[in-house]
């Protein structure tokens, strides 16, 4: 069965590659660069200079940022980038960077969308994202799209990775003796491990506490939280550079050159070669992580505060590289950098545990156990908004409201299966909810860059860029 899902999810990855790819480098373009001219206005809005407490919406540009980047930067930064360097090597950080970049005008493109058609939800809320884009301004031809999206965000959004490695981190690091580790039950025929659904039914009472109160308070934690996870864990992987400063000019270098050699990669060639194997890895690991094209930024974005879809393209835009090009990018350095990707077999969560602990010793693995924590909580929180609002888009809000209860369930059925499955089933996920957000981004751009063009008039006009 795992195989077949892998399969599958190879299958389903090789269209959408060329899609996020392509689409991205389209909307780059197109647009001939306008959004990255910005990033300084962007980082006034999140500063809050343009908040207006009367706007539609339910949250304020910070705090939509802040549940984007809490979905994000997360386990896929910790676990994902291992999982890409322990499978393609240096080289295929690369393509996470190319991803990224594309990425970030991708963001900018359907954040925007998510603004300009907001529509209603059963209760006549205000809400945005890729199902209601399609519903609100294209043909009710497309509306399959909506249903495939919401569908699919439903099993894409489940917190099974996040459950599932910081389930592992909390093993590797805080249980020392092995008859623990591998203490097992049994339950209908199945052989459970025993810490491992201990974990997971404590992560889920902890997450309830806050998932049951909503965007508000999910907002609220992850404009607290996303702060100062990214603070703790920078300094914790600066240390290891520090250590390694040597060593670094080198890596950074064999990202560039193994990019397109693949010395490195041990997976399955793909688009004909193992290059091409590398490229989809750096993609799908990318993409895993930043979910620029995706469609989980847009439904975040699109419950601002705010009048002006620009400016939520413009920070929305900011995700893929606070993300991938600058906290992947960490973590694959202080990878590389203390040799762990060539020593050991590990891979996930744990190896970069053996690479904190390699550098900076006892102290080394407690610290990325503190970061793990927060990167999966916050994530655990996002997620379940995400998943809900699709859900409401399908059956209505207050049908919604049970989709948390299967949601916090699934955090113990998370920590206890494979991370090859897990990723697996996420990926499939995120393929198939990237086809409406691109399709519909790429039928639309043309509205986004008219409508670019006369905020940036109107901006310049009043003397406010």
């Amino acid at each position: 069965m795992s195989d077949l899902i892998g399969s599958i999810a190879t299958g389903v990855w090789t269209p959408v590659l060329f899609l996020l790819i392509l689409g991205g480098v389209f909307f780059l373009l197109y647009s001939r660069f306008i959004p990255y001219k910005y990033l300084g206005h962007a980082i006034a809005i999140l500063r809050g200079k343009f908040n207006n407490p009367n706007d539609p919406g339910q949250i304020n540009a910070y705090e939509a940022l802040s549940t984007a980047l809490a979905s994000t930067v997360g386990m896929g930064n910790i676990a994902g980038v291992a999982a890409a360097i322990s499978i393609g090597g240096p080289g295929a950080l690369f393509w996470m960077w190319v991803t990224a970049f594309v990425g970030m005008s991708t963001n900018f493109f359907t954040s925007t969308l998510s603004v300009m058609y907001r529509g209603k939800d059963s209760k006549g809320e205000v809400q945005g994202g890729p199902m209601y884009v399609i519903r609100e301004a294209l043909s009710k031809s497309y509306y399959p799209l909506a249903i495939l999206f919401s569908v699919c965000a439903m099993v894409g959004c489940l917190p099974i990775f996040q459950a599932n490695q910081l389930t592992q981190v909390i093993i590797d690091i805080g249980i020392t003796s092995e008859s623990v580790k591998n203490a097992t039950f049994n339950f209908i025929g199945f052989t459970i491990s025993t810490p491992k659904f201990i974990i997971g039914s404590i992560l889920m009472i902890f997450s309830g506490i806050v998932i049951i109160g909503g965007i508000q308070r999910i907002g609220n934690w992850a404009g607290k939280m996303v702060p100062l996870m990214i603070v703790l864990y920078f300094l914790s992987v600066f240390s290891i550079l520090i250590i390694h400063i040597t060593d670094v000019p080198h890596y950074l270098w064999m990202i560039i050159t193994d990019a397109f050699a693949a010395t490195n990669y041990r997976g399955e060639p793909a688009l004909g070669g193992i290059v091409g194997g590398l490229i989809v890895t750096g993609v799908r690991r990318a993409s895993f992580s930043n979910e620029a094209g995706i469609g989980t930024a847009p439904m975040a974005l699109g419950a601002s505060k705010s009048t002006e879809p620009i400016r939520e393209g413009l920070v929305s835009m900011m995700s893929p590289a606070i993300d991938t090009l600058l906290v992947c990018t960490l973590t694959a350095l202080a990878i590389l950098v203390t040799d762990v990707w060539q020593t050991s077999g590990a891979n996930g969560v744990t190896l970069t545990t053996i690479a904190f602990e390699s550098s900076l010793g006892v102290v080394g693995k407690y610290l990325l156990l503190i970061c793990a924590f927060f990167f999966s909580i916050t994530s655990l929180f996002s997620y379940s908004y995400y998943g809900s609002k699709a859900m409401s888009f399908l059956v209505g809000v207050n049908a919604s409201k049970y989709y948390n209860y299967i949601y916090l369930l699934t955090i113990i059925v998370g920590a206890i299966l494979s991370m090859a499955d897990v990723m697996n089933i996420i990926d499939i996920s995120f393929a198939l909810m990237a086809l409406p957000t691109m399709i519909s981004g790429l039928i639309l751009a043309p509205r986004v860059l008219k409508e670019a063009r006369s905020y940036f008039s109107r901006m310049t006009a009043e003397g406010k860029l």
